[in-house]
């Protein structure tokens, strides 16, 4: 499995951890105003990057190129300071609303990458033809 594929099953059970975390304190306290949170981190930390990392899989001629790990951590670091960010925003943190915004633009950029590696060319391995012997 390439590498990058790895990096993002790996990340996104870190983030499935998390989401039920959130998931477990709300139902505990009784307090619920987290749920966005608690969605953001399953579906753009465990669901999303379970599909990145199944994509990256099934094409290791694309998981080989720099622009899946600077997509990694593009998406990564803006998810990752998005969940927490997020969480104080909800739970009556009003000064957390600037990173909200700024990390939910550098997640959707890391989402923007993400299609263009899915909408670029396959470039094949280099190779040397060889011909047939007559």
């Amino acid at each position: 499995m390439p590498r990058i594929a790895n990096l993002y099953f790996k990340t996104a059970i870190i983030f499935l951890i998390l989401g039920i975390s959130i998931g477990l304190h709300m139902s505990i306290s009784g307090n619920h105003a987290a749920t966005g949170a608690h969605a953001h981190a399953n579906l753009l930390g465990w669901v999303t990057m379970a599909i990145f990392g199944g994509y990256h899989a099934l094409n290791p001629q694309k998981a080989a190129r720099r622009l899946a790990s600077i997509q990694y951590a593009v998406y990564t670091f803006g998810v990752a300071v998005l969940i927490p960010s997020l969480y104080l925003l909800l739970s009556g943190n009003a000064a957390m609303e600037p990173i909200v915004a700024v990390s939910s633009l550098i997640a959707f950029a890391g989402v923007l990458l993400f299609a263009v590696i899915i909408f670029s060319n396959s470039e094949a391995a280099v190779t040397t033809a060889t011909s047939p012997a007559r």
